[in-house]
Parts: structure tokens; sequence; C-alpha cells
């Protein structure tokens, strides 16, 4: 009768709420609370700022972060650091935006999202290497 499109499912982690393991999830994710493990989303991921996630991998199709994320990120979609955001991994995703204020270490790609691996390894960190105690400075 009215051709109306089912809207996407929302998961919701809350403040209160503390998840050790992997979250996989159709549809939007929205963290208020904390994730230990990784995080694979079909839809698009937000991190507000009283959210955190760590583990090894997190996929998703917009990644929008307020909080804390410490893992590899893979984004088919757009990457958004806002002023709040503390970002610890590497990243590859098809933009990126990062507003003033956030903070962020690690190694950053944009690529198609069509060449996105499903998961794997990314480039070492630049600058991490160790100076031997016969090399100078």
């Amino acid at each position: 009768m009215f051709n109306r499109k089912p809207s996407p499912a929302l998961t919701y982690i809350s403040r209160t709420c503390e998840i050790q393991g992997d979250v996989l999830a159709e549809g939007v994710l929205r963290v208020d609370g904390i994730v230990h493990g990784r995080v694979e989303v079909k839809g698009d991921i937000e991190i507000f700022s009283t959210g955190l996630i760590e583990g090894p991998e997190v996929h998703g199709h917009n990644i929008m972060v307020q909080g804390v994320l410490k893992a590899r990120i893979f984004a088919a979609g757009k990457l958004t650091l806002s002023s709040t955001a503390r970002l610890e991994g590497d990243v590859v995703a098809e933009s990126i935006e990062i507003r003033d204020g956030a903070y962020y270490t690690g190694y950053m790609e944009t690529r198609d999202s069509k060449k996105l691996p499903a998961a794997g390894p990314v480039p070492e960190l630049y600058g991490t290497t160790e100076l031997g105690s016969s090399e100078q400075v």
C-alpha cells in the first residue's frame, strides 16, 4: 500500500554496557558503552563521546568517531573524526574527514571501496623503526 523502504536495523550499546567479544551486525551500530573485540557492521558505525571500541579490526560503511577507537579500521565509505575523537590504529577508507582537535596516530590510506580488503595486512606504521646503537640521529 505505502511503498516504504524498511529502515535499517539499529544496534545500540548503551553507556552501562560493556561487551567482551566480537560484534557482528546489520544496519547501524551506535556505541555509547565499551566494546572489546572485533566489530563488523554492514551499515554505519557511530561512536559517541562516551564510547570506546578496542580490538583487532573494525569494518563498517561510514564510521563516525566522537569517542575512542583503538583498532585497524576498514571503512567502505567515509571515516569522520570529530573534535573529541581519539583514534589509535591504521585506517583504510574511501574518504577521511578530520576535524580540529581530533587526535590520531597510525597509518591512513584512502582507497576505492571496491578494493578494500575484507581483512589482512596493511603497511607498517611510518616512523616505527628503531635506531641501532651504531646509527646516529
